[in-house]
């Protein structure tokens, strides 16, 4: 690593307590999808004190923002997210299920940390930009609330956001350290409420029209479906109203959240107008209204070699943390606190690459270490995985790549107690500011070598080539919304 870049990064052991202290007021805030105000504010405003020219809200979203610094080219665009989930509530550094608020909130996914540790990238890429002066690039951090559950990302990209971006790197806190690679699956969000008319179900059935049924019968239509669609697509359901309480009423409501994915964009929309028919034929059969609403959508996302391979440069530059005995200690406490522990080794790539696997299996003791402390070797991958992402649209607008770093113990499951209790804690905190740093110091090349961003944006075009070019799943004056709630 150069002094120049050792310097830069420096910058972010010098503005830790600052990011810290924001990754864990989020994390006391625990904000849902689209109602992060608390943290949206906090993030505008240590921006601006930052000397960040700050939008916020933005792109019509009141919790987003837009932080950017700098003129001329390359533009390199960061990612934060920062909602939180239900049900996860906490205490922070436990090492058993203890509430501390009943049926609260969690930041059971790490996005408290995935906000901060970007925002340490973009601090340490503005410092390097102050040093170069005018003219020598910009960075812009994009604050993007609602990815569990509203995809603005997707919105965002609808509407041209990413355009200005020459490339746009993120992370995502994890139990290993890796470039991710791979793709992953399209996915729609859509509701459909059903409107009947309520009758005393012994005394006037005939003059009643079931809700209910209308949804029932959907279902049945749907899981009929599953038959005839293709191996790698999937759909999800989960009945958000069943109309009330009392059998003896014909339900005169009904509301159904139905999740549609497929690995293609243009695939995942073919499968979703087969299901809408299938909710229209369950109003018709069953005589009642239906209003459909879409909820979210984000696309699968397109892997980039040349910034993936310069991300794992960085990362072996910048190195791994360290732990002290007693982060260790409670490690242990808290892998041993896992009932349900996977029988396959960490890493994305093991599946791949028997050499990877094997570099794996000594490295974990056979997948018992309770704490990662090793960097999986990097494998490149067009390999489909299940679940899906709005960075994904991201990828179809620029060059992106991601990162994980081990912010939590191993085998700790995504959104789990065991996750939000150490996110609080200092094994997060390193794990957070060691991504920022290699984030910042891959930003860094990216404007140092025009040769390494040339490699990617071609690499990137000729995807897209290949590809087709973008189908976003977000349909024209669609706007972001909180799933769940009553039509």
């Amino acid at each position: 690593m150069t002094e120049e870049k050792k310097k830069v990064l420096s910058y972010i052991d010098e503005k830790a307590d600052v990011i810290i202290d924001a990754s864990d007021k989020i994390w006391e805030y625990a904000e849902l999808s689209l109602r992060e105000y608390k943290s949206g504010d906090l993030y505008a405003k240590v921006l601006k004190e930052e000397g960040f020219e700050v939008e916020h809200p933005f792109c019509g979203i009141e919790t987003a923002f837009r932080a950017s610094y700098g003129s001329g080219k390359p533009v390199i665009g960061i990612l934060a997210e920062y909602d939180a989930l239900t049900g996860l509530s906490q205490e922070a550094g436990s090492t058993e299920r203890k509430e501390l608020v009943p049926n609260g909130n969690g930041h059971g996914c790490g996005h408290n940390l995935l906000g901060a540790g970007s925002m340490a990238a973009a601090f340490a890429v503005k410092h390097y930009l102050e040093e170069k002066g005018e003219g020598s690039g910009k960075v812009i951090l994009y604050g993007c609330p609602g990815e569990e559950g509203a995809a603005t990302k997707a919105f965002m990209a609808r509407d041209g956001v990413f355009a200005e971006c020459d490339v746009a790197l993120t992370w995502h806190p994890g139990n290993v350290n890796q470039v991710t690679s791979g793709t992953c699956n399209t996915c729609i969000q859509t509701e459909y409420k059903f409107t009947g008319i309520a009758s005393h179900a012994a005394g006037a059935p005939d003059k009643g029209r079931s809700a209910l049924d209308a949804v029932e019968l959907m279902n049945i239509g749907v899981q009929f479906l599953r038959e005839h669609m293709p191996d790698g697509a999937r759909i999800h359901y989960s009945i958000t109203d069943a109309g009330g309480d009392s059998p003896n009423v014909v339900q005169p409501r009904a509301q159904v959240l139905y999740m549609v994915r497929s690995v293609w964009a243009k695939d995942a929309l073919a499968l979703q107008e087969r299901v809408d028919r299938i909710a229209l034929a369950a109003s018709m059969m069953t005589d009642t209204k239906m209003e459909k609403k879409f909820i979210d959508g984000c696309s699968n996302t397109v892997p980039n070699k040349a910034l993936e391979t310069l991300l794992w440069e960085n990362f072996n530059e910048v190195g791994l943390p360290a732990y002290t005995k007693e982060e260790l200690a409670y490690a242990k406490a808290l892998y041993d606190s896992v009932e349900m522990k996977s029988t396959e080794l960490p890493g994305d790539a093991v599946s791949e690459s028997q050499e990877i696997y094997d570099f794996v299996d000594e490295k974990s003791c056979h997948g018992t270490t309770p704490m990662n402390e090793f960097l999986v070797p990097y494998y490149y991958s067009e390999k489909q995985r299940m679940g899906s992402t709005d960075v994904g649209d991201v990828s179809w607008c620029v060059p992106t790549a991601q990162i994980n770093t081990a912010t939590y113990p191993a085998q700790a499951p995504g959104h789990s107690w065991q996750n939000v209790s150490c996110g609080h804690t200092s094994i997060a905190h390193k794990g957070m500011l060691a991504a920022g740093k290699i984030l910042a110091a891959t930003a860094i090349d990216l404007i140092e070598k025009p040769e390494a961003l040339k490699e990617a944006k071609d690499e990137y075009k000729k995807k897209m080539k290949r590809y087709g070019g973008y189908y976003c799943p977000v349909p024209e004056g669609a706007v972001p919304v909180v799933p769940g709630e009553k039509m």
